[in-house]
This record gives structure tokens, sequence and C-alpha cells, in this order.
């Protein structure tokens, strides 16, 4: 990379990891892709924080087992949860610009509200994941039955509403995001009425304007991008529930994540790519049409 690009990527990650977002002429959609990037390392992080921990913990050594209570029991959490929070105040700051600046056609800002619920949902799965791992019936005064039992029962409002409600928080997370990765980041019409996903002038499910010819890559992406946004269900299974406890299980779940993530960023660029040269206007810009200043919101 060279001098000014790295100079660009570091002004752009000072502006983001402050909830920052430049203005549509400024580069917005390149902090928003960067932003959601860092959603996908916040498992990532997390492990660095715990082997920087340990590095200059007395207690133990680098080359340790990972103590993933190193630091206390919420801060790694916290740690994780940055991203989110990250995009989330990013989501509100779009609201309130189009609050501010609304016209006919921009509409009230409802889908930015929609999107900031989406990362605010990953908040109960990153600390009640964070509480079973390293439960401690003295610290946390609930046993572990009684943890794994919170776990399905986040939100229930009474008690008969039990069945209805378990696994909510990690069932909202992931299918939300994953509607939102096909129907709001890629344009598809896999979730939009029916008469658009079988509209003759584009195949099931998908859109008119396409870069990638074949159909099949897009089949593919959802189908992927479905899968891997479900990985929790991994804790469902009682031969597999212990599964990401292992490290070799934490790892291959952050490499899959991060592959989804490389798999998103080629689809939501098309999508992009789609937007500025054969759909509406958009409210977005692409990376390489980034040529404005670079001061924080």
């Amino acid at each position: 990379m060279s001098r000014s690009g790295r100079l660009h990527f570091l002004s752009t990650l000072k502006r983001i990891s402050l909830g920052g977002l430049a203005e549509v002429k400024d580069g917005k959609f390149g902090d928003i892709l960067l932003a959601d990037v860092l959603t996908s390392y916040a498992k990532v992080l997390g492990d660095l924080f715990v082997s920087t921990c340990m590095l200059f913990s007395a207690k133990t050594t680098s080359t340790a087992k990972p103590d993933r209570g190193c630091g206390g029991a919420y801060l790694v959490p916290f740690i994780m949860s940055v991203p989110s929070i990250i995009r989330l105040r990013q989501c509100l700051i779009e609201y309130l610009r189009v609050r501010r600046n609304r016209t006919p056609t921009s509409g009230w800002g409802g889908q930015h509200l929609a999107n900031a619920l989406k990362y605010s949902s990953a908040f109960p799965v990153i600390f009640l994941s964070a509480l079973q791992r390293g439960y401690d019936p003295k610290t946390f005064h609930m046993t572990e039955a009684g943890l794994f039992r919170l776990w399905y029962e986040l939100f229930h409002l009474r008690r008969h509403f039990a069945d209805k409600c378990r696994l909510f928080s990690v069932f909202v997370n992931s299918f939300y995001s994953f509607y939102w990765d096909v129907a709001k980041d890629w344009d598809l019409s896999l979730f939009s009425s029916s008469r658009d996903r079988n509209d003759p002038e584009h195949p099931y499910g998908l859109r008119r304007h396409r870069y990638f010819h074949a159909q099949e890559m897009y089949y593919t992406a959802i189908a992927i991008d479905l899968l891997l946004r479900c990985t929790w269900s991994f804790k469902l299974s009682p031969h597999l529930d212990h599964f990401n406890d292992l490290e070799g299980g934490i790892f291959l779940m952050e490499l899959m994540e991060v592959v989804r993530r490389w798999m998103w960023i080629f689809f939501r660029v098309e999508t992009e790519w789609v937007r500025n040269n054969r759909g509406p206007a958009p409210d977005d810009i692409l990376l390489g049409e980034f040529g404005g200043k670079l001061d924080e919101d």
C-alpha cells in the first residue's frame, strides 16, 4: 500500500474509531465498509487483547492456554462489542442527518434505525456468550443451568412465553443480519414481494442489474452467508456444545467469519457499483470515487 493509501486508511480508522461518519462526498461508503469489516474481527480483537494481557501478566505466560478472563469478566466482551457500538453510532448519525435534511425522496430515516437495531442485537449475544463460557456461580450468583436458562429466556416477558422466546437473542441477531445482508446490502429481491421475486427480468430472488453474470454466484453467496451467520447453532447440539470452547474451534469460528466478510465485501461493492451506474441516484459513493476531505464527524 502506498504512503497516501496508508494515511487515508489511518485517517478513516481514526474517524470511525470514534463512531464518526464522513459525508457522502467525503467517502461515507468507505467508512461504513471499514466499520462493517471490524464487526467481523470482534472475536479477533478480543483474542488480541487476551494475548496482550497475558504477555504483561505475572501469573501466566503468553504461550500458556489463553486466559479469557484476563482483565476481568466484562472487559473482553466490551472490547468485542466496540465494532458494533461504532456501527450503531454511525447508523444514528445517518438517521439524524436524514431528519435534518429531509426531502420528499429521503424518507424519515427508518431504515437507519432498523440498521441500528441490527447492531444492537449483537450485545446480548456477546455478553451472554462470555458469561456462559467463564461462568462462576459464586461470582454471578447463578448455577450453570441457571445461566444456560437465561441464555434461552433472555427476553421473556412472562413465564408461559418461555418456549416461544428461547434463543431469541441469537436468533434475532443471526437471521436479522442475514436478512439485511441479502435485502439491504446486496439489494436482492429474495425477501421482497412475490411479484418482485418472480420478476421475469431477473432470476428468482435476485435483481435485474448484476455485475456478475453467473446467477449461481449469488445463490451460493446467499447459502454461505446463511450458514456462517448461524454458527451459533453449534451450541444446540449435545455433541458440539463445547466446540466453541476449544481453542481450535474458536480459531475456526473466527476464520469462518473473516471468510464470510471477505465474500460479503465483493457483493457489497458490486451492489454499490450497480447503484452508481445502473440504478437510481444512491446515497453512498464508492471507495474509488473518494476525493474529499477527511474531517471527523
